[in-house]
């Protein structure tokens, strides 16, 4: 009889955000840093476009770069799994995406059981709120953008209504458009697991 699978309920803030702009999510135990970075880039509508670092404890995971790790050693985000942060009872820690724009999130792992074998993880739960549009300019710029979009006799508002290309609706998480992108990161992974039980069972 095989174990069932474990999954981590874990919920992801963004730092220094008032009203709070937050997901809940449900992820497995045996997903990497790398992976949870996928999680939250489609959860919070980010682009993926930047570098990112998980900081825990004393350490930094992410993808090492000579650019940005010259005085500050950042290992692979790939090297380590959620489920070594809960047997060493790291249940929260932070994530930092674009250094420029630099977006922190405070990341918590709220519970672990077990999984439901009729969902497919990762699963979003809960949460509130638009995430800042990428490269808006961090919080100064997002701060600016949202002021512009609603007062048209802001002087940036046809530019930034214009660059961002659709309407800005704080308190909606565009639901649709999240679960589209979850899924993507949910059926890779499924993939990546078929291809492994297939080389498994070859060998």
């Amino acid at each position: 009889m095989s174990v069932p699978e474990k999954v981590a309920r874990i919920q992801i803030a963004l730092k220094d955000i008032e009203p709070a702009i937050w997901r809940l999510v449900e992820v497995p135990l045996g997903m990497n840093l790398k992976g949870l970075h996928d999680v939250i880039q489609a959860v919070f509508g980010w682009e993926n476009h930047h570098l990112f670092e998980f900081h825990i404890g004393k350490k930094r995971y992410g993808i090492p770069s000579p650019e940005w790790d010259r005085d500050r050693k950042v290992l692979q985000a790939k090297s380590v799994r959620l489920a070594a942060l809960v047997s060493r009872g790291m249940d929260h820690f932070d994530y930092i995406y674009d250094f420029g724009d630099n977006w922190e999130h405070a990341v918590l792992i709220e519970a672990v059981a077990d999984a439901d074998p009729a969902v497919v993880y990762p699963r979003f739960v809960d949460g509130a709120r638009r995430a800042p549009p990428e490269d808006v300019g961090g919080l100064p710029g997002f701060f600016e953008f949202v002021e512009a979009v609603f007062n048209p006799q802001h002087p940036e508002h046809g530019r930034l209504i214009k660059w961002y290309g659709r309407p800005f609706v704080p308190a909606d998480l565009d639901l649709r458009s999240l679960r589209q992108r979850l899924s993507v990161v949910a059926n890779r992974r499924q993939t990546a697991m078929a291809a492994f039980a297939r080389s498994r069972i070859k060998s």
